[in-house]
């Protein structure tokens, strides 16, 4: 049918460069954050990139749902302006008509955000908090470079060593000044290794001194030693049953319904559920005045869109302080906004024959 195909290409032609335009605008700020936090110490440096795509899908469901309401909004409003509407409506389809074109097309995306939410989000975020946390638990000798001062992950030591080769292990002439409480250490060596005992890391020192000053008191104290141990690490491995609830499968939580859990999985579900009603808001969004040269219906839609997004992450709250269910937060919120877009449909179905209603009635 001509209506149909010229419905879907129009809005898949939007779509396609919506997305294009936010990926972009997304993906650089990902992109900036991401290099900040490596030049903060945060994450790796050779892992931005990796970490960036973790990053990117979770976002990308959120990216595909606005796209396709934007897309929505954008296609049906320039229809109002060029009067295509007028044709459609003189030929007998009404505004509702045009949710079967638009869910024919979309489906495939919807499909898409759904399977990011439940799989690929928990994925995502698992797999970048390993990398954050095997940077932050690194040890400290490992955080230092050859040949430069280097403090430790607590603040409360400095480095400096020469590496022994290309063995991340071994390192000589160690020189490790310590402060704590009033109680300043300069520790030197000529040589150090690493070994594990237990959930600690260990850097042992060989055939070096350490000098002890009271900062209080002004005492002083020097001692000489074969073998020393300072612990640089502790708790290298994080446990799998201290994943946050955003990092574990959506099968997990289901198993497990404790609040927190089902506050999470009513937002994948929520994420997934909001996009599909934002496709009939757009559609009732996108009118505008044909004379009236203005993007107010795109303005209003976004603001529509933050309100909603804000209101799923609300409930998410509500449920894991315990203040809502999860039955009723999935109902009231997305089962209200339902009702709500399929009202202003019927509204703007029938505004015309609402608005001749008076004149008839006042009529002699």
């Amino acid at each position: 049918m001509v209506f149909d195909s010229t419905v879907r290409r129009e809005l898949a032609r939007s779509f396609g460069a919506t997305l294009v335009v936010i990926l972009t605008i997304v993906l650089t700020m990902l992109l900036i954050r991401t290099v900040g936090q490596a030049a903060r110490g945060v994450v790796a440096p050779q892992d931005v990139v990796l970490l960036l795509g973790y990053v990117a899908l979770g976002n990308l469901p959120t990216m595909l749902a606005l796209s396709l309401f934007v897309a929505i909004v954008v296609t049906l409003g320039r229809m109002y302006r060029d009067s295509e509407m007028v044709i459609w409506f003189a030929s007998g389809i009404g505004l509702s008509r045009f949710v079967r074109p638009v869910l024919r097309t979309t489906w495939p995306v919807l499909l898409v955000i759904a399977v990011l939410m439940l799989v690929v989000w928990p994925w995502g975020n698992r797999n970048g908090a390993e990398l954050r946390d095997r940077y932050a638990q690194r040890s400290d000798l490992s955080r230092v470079a050859p040949g430069v001062f280097q403090q430790s992950s607590d603040g409360k030591r400095v480095f400096f060593i020469e590496r022994d080769g290309a063995d991340t292990t071994q390192a000589r002439n160690v020189f490790i000044l310590s402060r704590i409480d009033e109680l300043e250490t300069v520790t030197a060596a000529n040589s150090g290794r690493l070994e594990t005992q237990g959930e600690d890391r260990v850097l042992i020192l060989e055939r070096g001194q350490r000098n002890d000053v009271d900062l209080k008191t002004g005492d002083m104290a020097m001692s000489s030693f074969e073998d020393y141990r300072v612990v640089v690490g502790e708790k290298a491995a994080r446990l799998a049953a201290q994943q946050p609830p955003r990092s574990m499968r959506t099968v997990d939580l289901l198993r497990d319904p404790t609040q927190r859990h089902q506050a999470e999985l009513s937002w994948r579900i929520g994420l997934t559920l909001g996009a599909a009603n934002l496709l009939l808001l757009g559609i009732g969004l996108a009118a505008t005045q044909p004379r009236r040269a203005s993007n107010w219906n795109l303005l209003f839609a976004l603001m529509g869109f933050v309100v909603y997004y804000n209101l799923i992450n609300l409930s998410q709250a509500w449920i894991a302080s315990g203040r809502m269910s999860m039955g009723a937060a999935l109902l009231g919120l997305h089962g209200g906004v339902f009702v709500a877009a399929l009202a202003l449909l019927v509204w703007r179905d029938h505004a015309t024959v609402w608005r001749l209603w008076p004149r008839r009635k006042a009529a002699p």
